[in-house]
Formats: structure tokens, sequence, C-alpha cells
């Protein structure tokens, strides 16, 4: 664990980044814990005020503790997950590539397999889910824990596609709600939920869909493009409606809600998630490679479960 800050954070390439308060905060990145292989899929729990994240080669749940900065194994021989979240009962939601499912662990610690097949065939390898406000989980379901053993345990798609999928919170049926992205990563609901926005890593944009009232999706359109050099993964909002993108090999970026790409956050390492955390959900987790580091900002994120969340505020402290 390291207490280490790297200068230079702002990129301001748009003064809406600069009068919206985004460069507000710590001048530079915190280093809470370093020596992962590859991390992934950080969620802040509020009651606990810890970290949870993956080191996904490692195949290993990690935890830091907000009061106290100590890192500890949360689960270990965890099938390679990937992306956290919160459902609407603040458990935790995970996505496990080497089981090619996807998980709630319960109150008392059991684990509920929620997902792990589509039409009778076994999942590529979930990656990250968000959860809406009627309780459906949505996931990504792309094939990056399957193409080797690093990650998880190489083998063929028996779905052969690489799509986003909806599961329902009152019979589990696992619905496919997206299929025209190439390689499907982070997502996240706009505030309203009228909108869901899909990272494709392999064609290097965000996917905006509109949601409707039965639960499937428009046709997706472009809403950002990344840079030369990089690619999306994650990506979470904030309170004004910015996104804010991990690029990859380009850090952090955020976009306006037209879509500009009005600033970014320099990481030392590929940036491959972000998560807002906090007890005012104003301290932005980022995953690097081998690295969990946080910034406090001037701006306040979401909650991941989205809107309506009085869950967060009446968390214990």
């Amino acid at each position: 664990m390291s207490s280490s800050t790297h200068p230079g954070l702002y990129e301001v390439l748009d003064e809406r980044f600069r009068t919206g308060r985004c460069v507000n905060g710590d001048a530079g990145l915190e280093v809470l814990h370093t020596g992962c292989r590859w991390v992934e899929g950080p969620v802040y729990v509020p009651a606990w005020r810890q970290v949870i994240w993956s080191d996904i080669p490692n195949d290993r749940l990690l935890r830091w503790d907000e009061e106290t900065g100590a890192v500890g194994v949360f689960r270990r021989d965890a099938g390679y997950p990937n992306g956290n979240t919160l459902d609407r009962e603040g458990r935790l939601v995970t996505c496990e590539q080497g089981n090619r499912r996807v998980t709630r662990t319960e109150h008392d610690g059991t684990i509920t397999v929620l997902a792990d097949r589509w039409e009778g065939k076994r999942l590529n390898s979930p990656n990250d889910a968000t959860v809406k406000s009627d309780g459906s989980i949505w996931f990504s379901d792309p094939s990056f824990g399957i193409t080797s053993d690093y990650e998880g345990h190489r083998a063929h798609s028996e779905i052969g596609a690489n799509n986003v999928y909806r599961i329902d919170p009152a019979s589990g049926e696992v619905r496919l709600v997206a299929d025209d992205l190439s390689a499907p990563n982070g997502l996240v609901f706009s505030a309203d939920e009228s909108r869901l926005f899909v990272s494709d890593t392999g064609a290097g944009v965000v996917r905006v869909y509109e949601v409707r009232d039965d639960g499937t999706l428009s046709d997706g359109e472009v809403f950002a493009t990344a840079r030369a050099g990089a690619r999306f993964d994650n990506i979470r909002f904030d309170e004004d409606g910015r996104l804010w993108v991990a690029a990859m090999k380009d850090g952090v970026h955020c976009y306006d809600p037209d879509g500009t790409l009005i600033g970014r956050l320099r990481i030392p390492e590929v940036a491959a998630n972000v998560a807002w955390g906090g007890t005012k959900r104003n301290r932005l987790f980022i995953a690097g490679d081998t690295s969990l580091y946080s910034v406090v900002m001037g701006v306040t994120g979401t909650h991941p479960t989205g809107p309506g969340r009085r869950r967060w505020l009446d968390a214990p402290r």
C-alpha cells in the first residue's frame, strides 16, 4: 500500500471541464494498493466503507478499507472475477469470467448464480453489470475470458457472438437485448433510465440505446469515439450528466452530455475501470494495470444502482 501521488492529473480540452468543477480536487492520484496483475471492477460498498475490486489473473477479489487504509483478500478462487456492482439491496453482483456466470453474494456470504446460460448455451465471459431501479440486472458478455487461460479458461464460444443481456428480477429469465457490438464492456443507465450506454472495446466507441417500457432496446447509436490509440472500457456518470470513460491507454475521458470530449485524467498505467465512492460520492476510484488509485474531486458521481439513491444516504457510516 502507498500514499504517493502523481501530479499533472488534469488535461483541459474544453472550458466546460474547468467551469464544471472537474479540475477542483486533489492535485494528483493517490495509490491505494499496487502489486496486482490486472485490476478491474472496483465498487464502493457504503455500508462497509470499503472498495471491493478484482485482480483477474490472480483469481481473487480484494478489499480496501476507507477508515484504516488496510487491504485484504475478500475472496480467493473467485472465478476470475471482472466487473462488480451492487443490487438494490446492497448485495455484491460479480461477473465471473472464469466460471462464465453472473453471481450475487448474499448478506450471509453465500453465492447465488443469477445467469450462466442463454437459450441453453453457456455464456462467454460476463464482463460488467449494471442494475436498473426495477431490480433487473443488465450485463455485457464479450469473449475476453475464453480467449486464453490468463483471465479465465480458454474455450470456444457456444453462442458465437458477444452480446448484452438482461436478467429479469422476477423470473430470472436471461434475455438478449443488444447484439450489435463487437466486444461489449462497460454499461450504465442515464439518470432517468431512458437510455443505456455501452462501451464497445472492439469498435472503440460508446453506443447509446433508448430503453423501451418492455425492457427492450432501440437500435444503438454512437455517442463517443475513442481517440487514436485508445480503447474504451468501463463507464460511469457524474450527477451533472457527464460520462467518465476508462479509455485504457489514454487515461480517463470526460464527455459532456452532448458527446464532446472536454477533458481527461492522466493515469500512469492503463485505465481499465472507474467507480464513484466515499461518503459524498466525490471520490473516483480508478483501476489501473497493477494498481488501485483514487482522487477526491469537486464533482459528485452517481450511485452504482442508479436513480433513487436513498440506500447510499441511509447506509451505516
